[in-house]
């Protein structure tokens, strides 16, 4: 039930929850970014790896919520000031994650450009299902910050709310030149931002977190529906492309349907299998097993083209590694450098 005052404990306690108030050098600062760094260090090393369980560990690790949330309860407060340095920590936070994977990439980025990476996949595609799980996570989290009796959901919401992990992979796809997918990771992540706000805002709303705090004795500036609005138009001018994400997301599955088949057809005649057949944003990729010397992949590219999906790239994955590339509207295949018209097999 929503409680029509909250105490002034209560409030106090949010506020230090949420506001990383003092200098740069203080210990909220410190904390916030050593603990950004270390998070997007593992973010970034997670993704690299494929690996699930180290993307999850940067979730928890990951102290971006804070200053999210800090700016829904500023704005309900009309705290301006602490919008602003909510919001810019909440800014440079972002930069700095994506610097980190940026760098780190250079290193260790694969020659296929991360086009086989799990990780990576599930994250380039946002649509409309992405934005109502993040309304959702972001009411529980408002709800624990007003609640400090079910403040041990916190960590199931750090892991729901995917803020450090899309922010790695933008910078590891901005790193190879992937911009169209690194714009869809950041929207992602934009996609998460707005909704912790526009949820926490109103959860603050109902709790009377306003009342509260000028019955505490507290300065509270002056509510506009205008602040409203923009927080609503945020997630309108998110849920736009969403909505063109989500209508990707059905033309993958119809592309699907087709490649199945075509792959299996291409793979029987010469004596391979298909282990699976992934589809994103318009992008296929094929993983087969079979004895050497591996298929060419042009009659699969000559197969896309004549369903008509001549837009589609199609990368063809190996069981020992190797990766034949056919781009969208050029009929042919190259390897795993992207050179058009060689093929590159292996020898017995």
């Amino acid at each position: 039930m929503i409680s029509a005052r909250l105490s002034e404990e209560s409030v106090r306690r949010m506020m230090k929850s949420v506001f990383i108030d003092g200098p740069l050098s203080g210990a909220p600062s410190t904390k916030f970014w050593v603990l950004l760094v270390l998070s997007g260090i593992i973010a970034t090393a997670g993704v690299i790896g494929d690996s699930v369980a180290t993307v999850i560990g940067a979730m928890i690790v990951a102290p971006l919520m804070t200053p999210i949330l800090g700016i829904a309860l500023a704005g309900v407060l009309a705290d301006h000031h602490r919008i602003i340095r909510s919001a810019l920590f909440v800014l440079g936070g972002a930069l700095v994650v994506i610097s980190l994977a940026f760098i780190i990439s250079i290193f260790f980025a694969p020659p296929n450009d991360y086009a086989t990476n799990g990780q990576v996949i599930g994250r380039i595609s946002p649509s409309l299902i992405d934005l109502l799980a993040a309304l959702a996570t972001g009411l529980v989290g408002a709800f624990a910050l007003v609640r400090s009796d079910i403040s041990d959901t916190l960590p199931g919401v750090a892991i729901a709310i995917s803020l450090v992990p899309p922010l790695a992979v933008t910078g590891m796809l901005l790193q190879v030149g992937r911009y169209g997918d690194a714009g869809q990771s950041l929207l992602l992540f934009g996609t998460n931002v707005a909704a912790i706000i526009a949820t926490g805002t109103l959860v603050l709303l109902l709790y009377r977190v306003r009342g509260a705090a000028q019955g505490s004795g507290m300065t509270v500036g002056a509510f506009r529906r205008r602040r409203l609005l923009v927080v609503i138009g945020a997630v309108v001018a998110v849920a736009i492309p969403l909505a063109v994400g989500t209508a990707a997301v059905a033309r993958d599955q119809s592309l699907q349907v087709t490649l199945e088949p075509a792959a299996e057809r291409w793979a029987d005649t010469a004596g391979w299998a298909i282990s699976e057949v992934n589809v994103r944003n318009g992008k296929a990729t094929i993983f087969a097993v079979g004895p050497r010397p591996e298929p060419d992949a042009e009659p699969l590219r000559d197969a896309l083209d004549d369903a008509g999906y001549t837009d589609v790239d199609l990368t063809v994955v190996t069981a020992d590694g190797q990766v034949q590339i056919c781009p969208a509207r050029t009929g042919a295949c190259g390897d795993d450098l992207g050179t058009p018209g060689t093929t590159e097999t292996s020898g017995d």
